[in-house]
């Protein structure tokens, strides 16, 4: 059953329209997923089917009653209220009630010999049960706790990335008919981000989606639309079926084109003919030359790529960091806790764990912008640091794209060569008209690929890259990671997109809490799989040993016979040491080649293959040292 629907609407801003004759329909307990381009215009139908703004032609229906609420990608929240009181707003007028609750059970805390509070909880209570407040005021507290937001902090003291979970929360909360998210993923930890899905697998009413997390969308989305050129196309289906159906319609669409301009050029002619042709020419055929002409001038081609290309410094020297027990922390609290690692030219390393864990702070003492509280960080010989800032410190606002990049100069150089900064913008999708643009003007897309013009400028041979895929459209973010597959340098990354870890790095630091940072061999999904492992191992019982025998009585020591091993046994111990001895070579080996940058060039299913014999292999030496000691144990 139908939701909403949307006919035949255009909406434009300045000369193109982003919706060109849109037409699309939302059906019950649908997840829907929209992709496009940076620009394109997702961030407006949201808002065109959210209410909150009307297209210039076409039609909306809603079935009655429909609720929405839209959680916006770019509005910064104000607020001097508190963190629980803004997302109670999402529940309406049962806000009011829920806030007052939760106002009253903090001033009874506060003040529990109050008689007055006692008697205004108790009201409190009973209009919450009235209402069926208690499911609604449960849900706020559970939707604020996994998303690890601070209840009772002022909005206003927040960061950027944190006010945006505050109006993830907000939407949430609400649950609407209809719920709108446009990038939800965008600044959620790994932790938050796994949360989310299952709590959207489940949500009871519809979810329309923008999102550059490939991940996110695979596991969410039951339908993929597209918004390209302004039209929208419906491909049922998951990402991967969307993906190998659109590379077919793309090659059919150039073919129709081609055949298009080929009839066009074969007209053009025919009309310029001389005056034999324009004594028996063709009115209609004349008029038909015209409507093909008006059609392509309106054709909107396939917009262009991005192009990127690393500007690879000389080589550093073999080892370009070597920590040696570090820590450090802020207030007393350990952030790093006796951290040491050796990082050698080549690495490709991925910062993994929950916002505020450290992270960033790792980087930063890396590259010496803080020192530790202890232990030492020798640094390489010959680097040369590019750094991508989570922040965007980096960006003027108030300076225009051309200067941001060129710093007042005509040209730039780029691997070596020296290019016009208009050009070289372009290869960027900054147009002439957007290169003169301020910074602040910039959607979030648009000032990351600034970012990466800026960084890509510099030559370098270590890239550190803290959070560059929030805001990258897909096909920026896959250009991306192919640039950072050819890297010759080092790399750290911190990231929550998972499919990009997995793509991109072959080890990982993952931050587990209390400053103990641990390294693991892989991507994220290694990663995942082998604490799962440690986690099993873990809480797997020992074998208890067989008890050693008894001695027995004096008057009976004649009588008892003594436990000893079988044949078989015997024979099962002499074989264990050298059963161990290869067990443990194959573990080595195995690390060796799983920790190797070429492994993951190799096909997918060798990959998976290889990776899958670490956590029985790791199982069997155990097992083999228990049965080992119990043998022993009965000689």
């Amino acid at each position: 059953m139908p939701l909403l629907t949307l006919s035949h609407v255009s909406t434009a801003f300045g000369h193109l329209p982003l919706l060109d004759d849109a037409s699309l329909q939302v059906d019950e307990r649908e997840r829907i997923a929209i992709i496009g381009r940076n620009g394109t215009g997702k961030s407006t139908l949201l808002r065109i089917l959210s209410g909150e703004l009307t297209p210039d032609e076409g039609n909306i229906w809603r079935t009655p009653g429909l609720e929405a609420a839209r959680l916006d990608q770019d509005v910064p929240l104000v607020s001097t209220r508190s963190v629980f009181d803004v997302v109670a707003d999402g529940l309406g007028r049962q806000g009011d009630l829920v806030r007052a609750y939760h106002h009253a059970v903090e001033a009874l805390m506060a003040s529990p010999e109050d008689d007055g509070l006692l008697v205004e909880l108790g009201r409190l209570q009973h209009e919450l049960e009235e209402h069926d407040g208690w499911r609604t005021e449960q849900r706020v507290e559970l939707i604020i706790e996994k998303l690890a937001l601070p209840a009772s902090a002022v909005v206003d003291t927040l960061s950027g990335g944190w006010r945006r979970r505050v109006m993830l929360a907000r939407a949430l909360v609400a649950q609407p008919g209809l719920l709108l998210l446009d990038e939800p993923t965008n600044h959620l930890d790994i932790e938050a981000i796994d949360w989310l899905e299952n709590f959207l697998l489940d949500y009871p009413g519809s979810v329309v989606f923008v999102t550059h997390d490939r991940s996110f969308l695979r596991r969410l989305a039951t339908r993929t639309v597209e918004l390209d050129r302004g039209r929208l196309t419906s491909w049922p289906g998951d990402y991967d079926t969307f993906l190998e159906k659109k590379d077919a319609w793309l090659a059919n669409e150039a073919l129709q084109h081609e055949k298009f301009d080929k009839r066009l050029a074969e007209e053009e002619v025919w009309l310029r003919q001389g005056v034999k042709a324009r004594r028996t020419r063709n009115e209609g055929r004349v008029k038909a030359l015209m409507e093909m002409r008006r059609e392509r001038a309106e054709r909107r081609d396939v917009l262009g790529r991005v192009r990127l290309a690393i500007d690879a410094a000389d080589r550093s020297g073999h080892v370009v960091f070597e920590a040696e027990h570090l820590s450090f922390g802020y207030a007393g609290k350990p952030v790093i806790d006796d951290f040491s690692t050796r990082i050698t030219r080549g690495d490709r390393i991925g910062l993994i764990g929950p916002n505020g864990a450290g992270k960033t702070t790792l980087l930063r003492l890396l590259v010496g912008d803080l020192q530790p509280d202890n232990g030492t960080i020798e640094r390489g010989t010959n680097l040369q640091v590019a750094y991508f800032d989570q922040q965007r410190e980096q960006l003027d606002p108030e300076r225009s794209v051309v200067d941001t990049v060129a710093d007042g100069n005509d040209t730039v150089v780029v691997n070596g060569q020296p290019r016009h900064v208009h050009g070289y913008l372009r290869d960027f999708l900054f147009p002439a008209e957007r290169a003169r643009s301020p910074v602040k003007a910039l959607s979030g897309g648009e000032r990351n690929r600034l970012l990466l013009a800026r960084l890509l400028t510099r030559p370098a041979n270590v890239l550190i890259l803290d959070e560059p895929t929030n805001d990258l459209d897909l096909e920026t973010l896959e250009l991306v990671e192919e640039q950072l597959a050819e890297f010759p340098g080092t790399i750290l990354i911190v990231s929550h997109d998972r499919t990009f870890l997995d793509n991109v790095v072959t080890s990982v630091f993952a931050f587990e809490g209390d400053g103990r940072v641990v390294e693991y061999v892989g991507g994220y999904e290694d990663w995942k799989r082998q604490r799962k492992a440690a986690a099993d191992l873990a809480a797997m019982p020992l074998k208890p040993a067989t008890p050693l025998p008894q001695a027995p009585p004096p008057s009976r020591l004649k009588s008892a016979p003594a436990v000893k091993l079988s044949f078989k046994e015997k024979q099962e111990f002499e074989r264990l040491p050298k059963r161990i001895q290869a067990l443990e070579e194959e573990l080595r080996t195995l690390e060796t080649r799983l920790a190797s940058a070429d492994f993951y060039k190799q096909p997918a299913d060798v990959i998976k293959t290889t990776a899958d014999r670490l956590d029985p292999l790791q199982v069997e030496i155990l097992e083999a040292y228990e049965r080992r000691a119990e043998l022993e144990s009965r000689r």
